[in-house]
């Protein structure tokens, strides 16, 4: 099963991922709440729209913006609505 881990805590764990572009994409569901917070920053994917973020935070680390989401994604890219993807310092194992 897909695990998401950052600094040795599982961050999110689904058997019910998508893979676009390389990435694993876990339903919002599966993402630990207690582990994030909203970030300001937002990026555009031409194909996937407006992408959020969440930032991690735990023990005193932080992982800025290495979480993301399309609230809205266009519709070529409705699989990815109500899900997160990972980068940065966090590591999706199977």
């Amino acid at each position: 099963m897909p695990k998401a881990v950052w600094n040795d805590l599982v961050v999110a764990e689904s058997d019910d991922t998508v893979l676009v572009e390389g990435n694993h994409y876990f339903p919002r569901a599966a993402l630990r709440d207690d582990l994030i917070r909203e970030s300001d920053t937002h990026t555009v994917c031409p194909w996937k729209g407006t992408a959020s973020y969440y930032t991690l935070e735990h023990d005193g680390r932080t992982s800025a913006d290495a979480v993301w989401y399309y609230p809205e994604p266009k519709p070529d890219a409705e699989l990815v609505r109500d899900r997160v993807a990972f980068w940065k310092d966090v590591t999706v194992v199977d």
